[in-house]
């Protein structure tokens, strides 16, 4: 027998795809742990990611899983769907099977398919499919090897068949399939009504997504195959059971159904009750499975990240509760029938089931003693815009609302929608980044504060002491980088110690160091500090106070002890690059001025071992010939061979002698010169603190890898030197020798033949603009016929399929002039939204017709506005759904213009 409630059917997707050769994998948490950039597991394939990757291996090449997900944020934010929607959640399970370079397409479909219709027994007349566009390979397995018909298999393209893990890496086609309800549940009322129209039509409800993993996508956009393909599918398992359970919407399948029974009995509501407080009962079902699964998985309510996650859920729901009737905390009672259903499959859930009852119930009772001020606060900012015949509330007041009162977003947003209001989001948000960027300046403030305290303390002890001399820590960075010195102080969390073990963190305080502290845009260096019975490894070193440096460091081997003697050794490879990086920078300084005036000075740099960075005052994009000039400039500086002189002097007398001083650097009365040149003439010559090389010719060479703008009159240079700058010349050199390839001619013609075939194809544009304006002419004439007579005037309202604004006017054009006196009113979907445009004879202007006006009421219709001439104009929307009404309603607009 088919399986037929949720239950049966999981665990038959479960055993069918053991049945072939796949390893049943538990659901991982709904807290990523591989995947530090997501929220939430958002899909089934998040927990394979690093063996998708390569990064990982495990015993098995094939898997099967249910797991847990939630889609509250980002592109995959399903929130205010919930509870009008008959199947938007925030958590739901995701059925998958998974294939790790085994498997591919071929298998993939014959699994999907006999799944559905052999195991669960859909009727093969149901299912419709999808595959991408280009894909001959899945189009062909469908209709040759499982006997579909081809026009039940359509081809689409990438905005619905084809996935990538992000910008650049993995990715390939997938195949969808699809249930069709039947005509009777038709929304969108086009009588082509299809999958293929892609509208959002509830007739139509996507089953299963296989993702067939076959290129690897570089930062260009060029795809090559993997060297492993895979395949990773999805299936909800609420939208299967709907359809089994011939449910239309999830809300009515037995996975729901016993929470809304629950929440029922404890409201002591009739049918009628519930039927009328659909959308609430929705809403406190979806957020109450949600809840218990995060709770579950460790998350705790809060005001950020999944944290927030957690206390929006609760919080909306309480409220969505205090409108169906109830006004005492009642989550935990919901969330037992959640257990109850689900923590059989899930035993987390009845593992923590106290803490669950006991999280959701504290939280509840939190916004309890918060929500009636907030409450009266929103009704009191509601009521002054309603005053003043403004509609959106503010940003500000609705970020005020969660940071006082502890209202969320999306609770501000239900009741501002419920009472005819929007919310001005981005507004929101940019009050939220701004409290948190003022928020963590105070703290950082405060945290410097205290740290100046405790380091003063300890230099002024280890002065009293005689462990250093008034003058502090001996800081020579610009000598030998190994130096014996004494270790005479460690810190663990700001407290002083007197031994630290293996694997802990601490700060060291050395008599004496050769380390670099981060300065002038040099950064700090690292390295090892070594004595006879223990090492540390140094990872930034810092000056908290005057006179006082410490290392920053991990215990790598043995304990160490405050008073051993020690060897503090800096990484002499990486402060070798930082200082090619540090003296290049100066060379390029003395370039910039050269090649583009005296009025470029240093706004800003970053010396590290793998790059250097150069903010300059110029108001002006670098032309590539200035670029390539700049670059020649300093490769011949680094020729020369040119010795780089360091010596100190009285600022003076430095600056007396041409040194260059920044304008925001406070210098002390005897300063650093560091002179690059001979004695007779220095090539550049500049006041600073930083670490060189001695002779240029160390710098290896130098390669400018980008230019661009910082802000306004001041921009930016990124370079490199060394090592690195060969690598990045090498790298561009192979690409160079590849595009050859690919173009099927020599290196020194590769321009000349990118060249052609950019001409080529502005042809082929020109030809395809000139085919669309034929196209366009065709559909004009045979639309005329449908002109109505209003006032004397022809009037044609249409849809159209236009490829762009242009081909809209361009059409207009030629159907008023085919008119000749009359008026015309065009819509078209273009990029996704609706777009309206009317054009009117002259005479139709003169009798009282205005395109701009005209539009502007049409543009209302479809949630949008426009305007423009008297003779033409546009208007755009965002309600896709009211095009055809706005159409319609056109005729009647004019004739209540003309008839004005």
């Amino acid at each position: 027998m088919p399986p037929t409630t949720s239950e049966q059917i999981r665990e038959a997707f479960l055993q069918y795809f053991e049945k072939q050769g796949h390893k049943r994998v538990p659901s991982s948490s709904l807290v990523p742990h591989n995947d530090p950039t997501l929220l939430l597991v958002n899909a089934g394939m998040v927990q394979f990611k690093d063996v998708f990757l390569g990064l990982e291996k495990r015993p098995y090449t094939r898997a099967c899983s249910s797991q847990k997900c939630m889609r509250v944020s980002g592109k995959h934010n399903d929130l205010e769907n919930v509870g009008p929607s008959p199947r938007h959640h925030t958590f739901f399970e995701m059925l998958g099977n998974f294939s790790f370079g085994d498997y591919f397409k071929k298998e993939a479909i014959e699994y999907a398919y006999d799944f559905l219709v052999n195991v669960v027994g859909l009727p093969t007349e149901r299912l419709y499919y999808t595959v991408f566009e280009d894909d001959d390979e899945a189009f062909g397995y469908w209709t040759d090897d499982m006997g579909i018909a081809a026009e039940r298999v359509y081809r689409m393209g990438e905005k619905t068949n084809f996935w990538s893990m992000g910008d650049t890496g993995p990715c390939g086609p997938t195949s969808e399939i699809h249930y069709d309800w039947g005509p009777e549940a038709c929304t969108c009322g086009d009588p082509n009504c299809s999958v293929l129209l892609d509208n959002g039509c509830e007739r139509w409800l996507e089953v299963w997504n296989l993702v067939f993993m076959q290129f690897n996508q570089d930062e260009n956009g060029v795809r090559t195959p993997l060297p492993k393909t895979g395949v990773d599918t999805g299936m909800g398992l609420e939208r299967i059971v709907s359809i089994v359970q011939g449910a239309a919407a999830n809300y009515d399948t037995d996975l729901f159904q016993p929470i809304m029974d629950r929440i029922q009995s404890l409201l002591n509501h009739t049918d009628a009750e519930r039927a009328k407080y659909q959308v609430g009962y929705r809403v406190i079902a979806d957020h109450s499975r949600a809840a218990a699964f995060l709770v579950a998985d460790g998350v705790r309510p809060g005001p950020t990240g999944r944290s927030h996650v957690l206390r929006m859920v609760i919080r909306r729901a309480h409220r969505f509760g205090r409108t169906i009737g109830f006004d005492e905390p009642f989550m935990a009672q919901v969330c037992e029938a959640v257990i109850e259903k689900m923590g059989g499959v899930y035993p987390e859930l009845r593992e923590r089931r106290q803490l669950i009852y006991n999280t959701v119930n504290l939280e509840e009772e939190q916004f309890i003693a918060t929500l009636d001020r907030a409450l009266v606060a929103l009704d009191k900012a509601l009521a002054a815009l309603r005053r003043e015949g403004k509609t959106e509330l503010p940003g500000e007041i609705a970020f005020d609302l969660k940071a006082t009162h502890g209202l969320p977003l999306e609770v501000t947003r239900d009741i501002c929608h419920e009472r005819g209001f929007t919310v001005d989001e981005e507004g929101f948000h940019r009050a939220e980044e701004q409290h948190r960027r003022v928020s963590q300046a105070r703290v950082e403030q405060k945290r410097d504060k205290l740290d100046a305290e405790i380091y003063a303390n300890v230099l002024a002890r280890l002065q009293e002491q005689g462990a250093l001399p008034q003058e502090g820590v001996v800081y020579d960075p610009y000598g030998p980088l190994t130096r014996p010195t004494r270790l005479i102080a460690m810190l663990r969390e700001g407290e002083l110690v007197e031994s630290a073990d293996e694997g802990e963190e601490v700060e060291l305080i050395l008599a004496e160091t050769p380390f670099y502290v981060e300065a002038g845009g040099q950064v700090s260096d690292t390295g090892v500090i070594i004595a006879d019975q223990w090492e540390a490894q140094v990872n930034d070193v810092r000056r908290p106070v005057s006179g006082l440096v410490v290392h920053r460091a991990v215990i790598s081997i043995g304990r160490a002890r405050v008073g051993d003697s020690v060897e503090a050794k800096v990484d002499a490879e990486r402060r070798w690059n930082i200082m090619r990086n540090h003296t290049a920078t100066h060379l390029l300084h003395q370039a910039l001025r050269m090649h583009l005036g005296s009025h470029v000075h240093q706004a800003g740099s970053l010396v590290a071992p793998d790059r250097l960075r150069f903010d300059f005052t110029h108001n002006a994009p670098l032309s590539p010939e200035q670029i390539e000039k700049i670059t020649e400039t300093v490769n011949h500086a680094i020729l020369a061979a040119y010795p780089v002189q360091i010596s100190h002097k009285p600022l003076e007398q430095a600056l007396a002698e041409g040194a260059t001083a920044l304008f925001d650097e406070k210098y002390d009365e005897v300063v650093r010169n560091v002179q690059v040149g001979d004695r007779k003439e220095f090539w550049s010559n500049e006041l600073c603190g930083g670490t060189h090389v001695p002779n240029t010719a160390q710098i290896g060479s130098f390669v400018i890898a980008s230019e661009g703008s910082v802000s306004a009159g001041v921009r930016r240079i990124e370079a490199l030197t060394g090592l690195a700058a060969e690598e990045y010349v090498q790298k561009r050199l192979n690409a160079l020798n590849n595009i050859a390839a690919i173009l099927n001619t020599p290196v020194d013609a590769v321009e000349q033949k990118v060249q052609d075939l950019k001409e080529q194809v502005s042809r082929l544009n020109r030809e395809v603009q000139r085919l669309r304006r034929r196209l366009v002419a065709q559909e004009a004439a045979s639309l005329t016929d449908r002109a109505v007579e209003v006032a004397g005037f022809k009037v044609l309202a249409a849809r159209v399929d236009a490829a762009d604004v242009d081909s809209m006017r361009s059409m207009a054009d030629d159907l008023r002039n085919k008119l000749g006196s009359g008026v015309v009113v065009l819509g078209a979907m273009l990029g996704g939204r609706p777009t309206i445009i009317a054009a009117l004879t002259p005479d139709a202007v003169k009798a009282g017709g205005h395109a701009g006006r005209l539009v502007k009421a049409l543009g209302r219709i479809i949630g949008g506005g426009g305007g423009g001439r008297p003779d033409m104009a546009q208007a755009g929307g965002r309600d896709a759904s009211k095009l055809d009404e706005a159409l319609s309603a056109a005729v009647a607009e004019v004739e209540r213009q003309l008839a004005t």
